[in-house]
């Protein structure tokens, strides 16, 4: 009874989502919630950021008709509503990122202060019970921040970011299994519900296209990462702490690899560049659909591993020095692939050196590329493949 009254509200939460986006899409521009295309962002024209504000109002509806939630998960939607319009903020005046980390930081400690649920163990480790008593506090501001912006890095590519959050709660369900119906649980699938619409939309099969926003982005990332804490710090559930990061692992690695190149460089890890895991294949000759679809099926893979390891282990320790080792090898990877890539795109473009002046009196460049003249015409006219592969980052790229 309680299952078919979940989907019920599924249902609602769908639908609603559906009318938001038709709605609001017409409002965008009056508000100035749209992307324009820019360096690093490809697509044609400007674009709604409206999905996230949809996919938060299909939540609440789906809540509204549910009724049945505790503190934590009331806690949880009144906070996530902050960051929902803190997202929106973002996209329409560009904030910067200390007002974004203090005002997340608030917000979580707000859960911490209300619910009293935080990191507070990492379950036993090698025989030992690891604990972080008031550590755990910061702990989880950083564990929140941490998702919460690694789903805004995946937000590149049409798709990916509610994709992948599919796929995180179809991982929390295979994880968690069996466990009761418990108030988060409804509160994924009600997110995966309201997703459902967005995705469509952005995939650009109902009308014009529509982006995710900042704003849902923010609510992915928040609502994921409170639902694994919560489910992994309570022992009615068969979630363990060192399983909840299988269920986002593409994310998290993506993340942490890019951060850890950008630090190398001496960038700011914060700083925006497209040297995600989707600009890597992009550049390597893959369509925007093909990208897509190769991340989704590379997350669930990550998911499937780590669900074998807890299955066949039953040893936390195990279980996270092979998240580590995984973790590893995706790093390596895919720094390197972008080394290569980048020092392609280094090789092919021009280098300026002392120009000419022309006969009349302007000053001309002569540009040089440091490759043998029988290059000249290959570097000045693009492949077919190249430019079929530029067209489709331009319709289908943000970052």
């Amino acid at each position: 009874m309680q299952e078919s009254r979940m989907l019920f509200d599924c249902l609602i939460a769908t639908c609603t989502s559906a009318v938001a986006i038709v709605a609001m899409r017409r409002f965008a521009v009056l508000l100035g919630l749209v992307d324009r295309p820019d360096q690093r962002k490809l697509h044609d024209g400007d674009v709604p950021l409206v999905g996230g504000l949809a996919i938060f109002i299909g939540v609440l509806a789906g809540t509204i008709f549910y009724g049945q939630f505790q503190q934590f998960e009331t806690t949880l939607l009144e906070t996530a509503a902050v960051l929902v319009l803190l997202g929106a903020l973002d996209d329409r005046f560009d904030l910067s990122v200390r007002d974004r980390l203090l005002i997340q930081t608030i917000v979580i400690l707000t859960v911490i202060a209300n619910t009293g649920v935080y990191i507070h163990t990492l379950g036993r480790i090698f025989g030992h019970e690891v604990t972080f008593g008031w550590l755990g506090v910061p702990l989880t501001v950083v564990a929140v921040i941490g998702l919460v912006n690694a789903f805004n890095m995946m937000d590149g590519i049409d798709g990916l970011a509610g994709g992948l959050a599919l796929v995180s709660v179809a991982a929390i369900v295979l994880f968690a299994t069996p466990t009761p119906l418990h108030g988060v649980i409804v509160l994924l699938a009600l997110l995966a519900a309201a997703l459902l619409p967005y995705l469509v939309a952005n995939l650009g099969y109902m009308g014009g296209k529509i982006f995710l926003g900042d704003a849902g982005s923010m609510l992915i990332g928040y609502l994921l990462a409170w639902t694994l804490i919560r489910m992994s710090q309570i022992p009615q559930t068969h979630l363990s702490p060192v399983d909840v990061l299988w269920c986002v692992a593409l994310p998290v690695f993506d993340t942490i690899a890019v951060m850890y190149r950008r630090m190398r460089q001496g960038k700011s890890p914060f700083k925006p560049d497209r040297g995600h895991i989707h600009h890597i294949l992009l550049g390597a000759g893959l369509g925007p659909r093909a990208t897509l679809a190769a991340l989704i099926a590379l997350a669930a893979t990550f998911a499937l591993i780590g669900a074998f390891i807890s299955g066949v282990a039953h040893s936390a320790g195990t279980n996270l020095t092979m998240f580590c080792l995984v973790m590893s090898v995706y790093i390596v990877t895919v720094t390197r692939a972008w080394l290569r890539q980048e020092a392609r795109r280094q090789a092919l473009a021009p280098r300026c050196v002392d120009p000419n002046v022309t006969s009349k009196g302007a000053v001309r460049p002569t540009c040089s590329t440091g490759l043998a003249a029988r290059r000249q015409e290959t570097m000045v006219h693009t492949s077919r493949a190249e430019t079929e592969t530029l067209r489709s980052e331009r319709r289908s790229i943000r970052r």
